[in-house]
């Protein structure tokens, strides 16, 4: 028993630091939305008794544009996911990042306020599935209705935010997509039998655990019917759209992310 929980205690304090150091890894990501020419701003999505704060981005452009939701990690909303919804609007869309872990830190903050790592996935791994699905409907329903949109949403997420977009695929019928980033699918063919659209999974080949349930997703969604459409990018790890990204990122995470961005934008284009 105590070795037991001398192991557990381990695992936890590497957890916490693998979470803490990869938040703060992240500040490289500052300077794009520092320099970004395009309008971003906060705006907060109410619903009932719940207001999100969300990040926009719009784009450049002189038609009215699709819009996409990014769903953060399990790192919350950071300078990343941020950067994200700026270089999607740089390719032309407007993209809303909304913090779902708003009203979780004392005093109604979010992840800003929630501070450390640990803190964070704490909160998140507390976070109700309802909540999550009526946060993400009003979020859907706000951008699709703005003026500069052209009614078009689709939805996209990382890792914890993958799993989500696969999830949320699962309840709306307002999306025209989802694209899940390295997260794992429904287990129930119930619940995957009420996706109406398709969804694009990007995977990295050196992600044993994720991939392991990549199987029995698509062989579920063929049973039911639906389009599922996932690639492996050989060599990549978990998290590879970030890591890929870093100023020290390996060849093939760099690789994958590359492949991975072009492969979004032309998902996107033929809508």
């Amino acid at each position: 028993m105590r070795t037991n929980m001398k192991r557990f205690r381990s695992i936890l304090v590497a957890a916490v630091a693998f979470a803490v150091s990869v938040t703060q890894a992240q500040d490289w990501a500052k300077p794009r939305l520092e320099n970004s020419p395009r309008h971003l701003e906060w705006v907060k999505v109410k619903h009932g008794d719940r207001e999100v704060q969300c990040f926009i981005a719009f784009p450049e452009v002189k038609d009215k544009a699709t819009a996409v939701v990014v769903i953060h990690e399990i790192f919350g909303l950071t300078e990343w996911v941020r950067g994200v919804a700026d270089q999607l609007a740089e390719a032309g869309y407007i993209a809303i990042a909304p913090d779902l872990l708003s009203g979780t830190a004392p005093g109604g903050g979010g992840t800003a306020e929630l501070g450390s790592g640990d803190a964070v996935r704490r909160a998140i791994s507390a976070l109700p599935p309802e909540q999550i699905t009526a946060d993400l409907d009003a979020v859907v329903d706000y951008v699709g209705k703005l003026p500069a949109a052209n009614g078009k949403v689709v939805v996209g997420g990382f890792c914890w935010g993958g799993s989500q977009t696969f999830r949320f695929a699962t309840n709306s019928k307002s999306i025209k997509g989802g694209l899940v980033f390295y997260g794992s699918g429904p287990e129930s063919e119930a619940e995957l039998s009420r996706i109406t659209v398709p969804v694009y999974g990007f995977y990295g080949g050196n992600d044993a655990r994720v991939n392991a349930t990549l199987s029995k997703t698509e062989e579920l969604m063929k049973k039911a019917g639906k389009q599922f459409e996932p690639v492996i990018y050989e060599g990549a790890g978990h998290g590879f759209m970030r890591a890929g990204e870093a100023p020290d990122a390996s060849e093939a995470n760099r690789k994958a992310r590359d492949a991975a961005w072009k492969r979004v934008k032309e998902i996107l284009g033929a809508l």
